[in-house]
């Protein structure tokens, strides 16, 4: 195989992650914006997924990036029953060093130019004071500020989401939606982490938290007496008597290492790319691990920025996102009729919705 072989467009066009229906390249010289827009699918509407500004080593890798991304944007958004495709963004470049409001704007028209076929919002390096200013030129912008018409924050319903997921692995574990008296761990309480430690004592369940920031541990523990924290993750996946462990940061938590030492009955978090490597979800399914798939209990942020195109509504947003619980027991359900790990399982179904579409 020659290396062009390996290369983006043999990734697109040949490979089981390609299949995409376009890829937009975007410059402008001026500001400085480098940027790459994929659209994996539009079959079931116009696709959303937010814009990442992160400092790639290659243009190469953006672009990768970027296909990867806006693939399980595809997905997400099929199992959260929404009526979008799946897209994503990548802006090239360190955002502390390049981003300034002549960029964003010019993104912006890059957006616009697609007519509606792109939906953007917020991802890894921009905000919702970025997307208030991509929106000037694009109509076609969410995660944009209430003041500027938006829904602001997504975490509140991402974490809510979250929390059904759990609700729903514990009925089909244990028999019963409730997490009382259950210890979970949580790793990472950040924008999120920290809104499902909230719904998690509300539930009765007991709670063990790290954080690579001594500040959002502290902020917990102040408000929380109860709760308690662990020097680091390696040490909260061997908690005795863990029962859920919810990966709320950083993704690929889940790899050969982590799985071989978890205690856990349950997985069910809001970071992103949970697996490590094709091949985890078998080697959970083995130690009878319950893995909640990352993509569709996490979506309560992508419900909210799509609900904002039609006028922001807090309740009808977080009656769809209650909607996860169902989706996540349907997934446990399809898993074991087929003999599948839930992953597996998830991807049909999403797999299916999109082919109906069609």
């Amino acid at each position: 195989m020659t290396e062009a072989d390996n290369g983006v467009l043999h990734t697109l066009f040949h490979s089981e992650q390609g299949g995409h229906e376009q890829v937009v390249l975007c410059q402008d010289r001026a500001s400085g914006l480098k940027a790459v827009i994929a659209l994996h699918s539009t079959a079931l509407g116009p696709a959303l997924g937010g814009t990442r500004f992160y400092p790639y080593a290659s243009e190469e890798e953006a672009v990768a990036d970027a296909l990867n991304l806006a693939r399980g944007m595809s997905y997400k958004n099929a199992l959260a029953g929404l009526d979008h495709g799946g897209g994503k963004a990548v802006i090239i470049g360190d955002p502390e060093q390049i981003k300034s409001e002549a960029l964003l704007l010019a993104y912006g028209r890059f957006v616009a130019s697609l007519g509606g076929r792109y939906v953007t919002a917020c991802d890894v390096g921009t905000y919702v004071s970025d997307m208030d200013v991509v929106a000037r030129e694009c109509r076609w912008t969410t995660g944009r500020s209430p003041e500027h018409g938006g829904a602001g924050d997504s975490s509140v319903l991402t974490a809510f989401g979250v929390f059904q997921g759990m609700r729903a692995s514990a009925q089909h574990l244990w028999g019963d939606p409730t997490l009382r008296d259950r210890k979970v761990g949580v790793a990472g309480v950040g924008k999120v982490g920290h809104h499902l430690v909230e719904h998690l004592l509300a539930d009765g369940a007991e709670v063990v938290i790290t954080d690579v920031r001594e500040e959002s541990v502290r902020r917990v523990l102040d408000k929380h007496p109860l709760v308690t924290a662990v020097a680091d993750t390696d040490a909260l996946i061997r908690t005795e008597g863990l029962d859920i462990y919810a990966p709320c940061a950083l993704g690929g938590a889940l790899n050969d290492e982590s799985v071989a030492v978890l205690t856990a009955k349950v997985v069910c978090g809001a970071a992103n790319n949970q697996l490590a490597h094709p091949g985890v979800e078998k080697d959970l399914a083995d130690r009878a691990i319950l893995y909640a798939p990352d993509y569709v209990v996490n979506a309560g942020g992508v419900i909210q920025v799509a609900d904002e195109l039609q006028g922001f509504d807090f309740e009808r947003c977080k009656a769809k996102a209650a909607n996860i619980f169902d989706t996540t027991l349907t997934i446990f359900a399809r898993a074991k009729q087929d003999g599948i790990p839930p992953a597996a399982a998830a991807d049909r179904i999403a797999e299916q919705r999109m082919a109906d579409a069609r």
